[in-house]
């Protein structure tokens, strides 16, 4: 199991491996703000992987070029719906207020 912790609000979960972190949240009432129902055409799952980078699977190539046409962007973006579980270490997110 993993522990998903949310910032700022400080929530935590416990994840499965093979997960994904924006099912996860809303089966766990942490709100985030989405749109697309993981089709990664809105963007608005946007969060900032802080901890646990190499818990998650690797961006793909929709994302990075959905993240690409954001504003706000930086070197730990994600996009909640493409992330899944790897189980292999904790995580922790940062999640823009609604």
């Amino acid at each position: 199991m993993t522990t998903l912790t949310f910032k700022p609000s400080g929530t935590t979960i416990t994840v499965e491996e093979g997960d994904n972190i924006l099912a996860a949240m809303l089966a766990n009432g942490v709100k985030i703000a989405h749109k697309c129902d993981g089709k990664v055409t809105c963007g608005e799952c946007h969060i900032f992987l802080l901890e646990g980078r190499k818990g998650v699977s690797k961006l793909s190539a929709a994302e990075n070029g959905k993240l690409d046409e954001m504003v706000g962007i930086g070197s730990k973006s994600r996009l909640a719906c493409q992330c899944v579980v790897l189980g292999t270490e904790d995580i922790v997110v940062e999640v823009a207020t609604l």
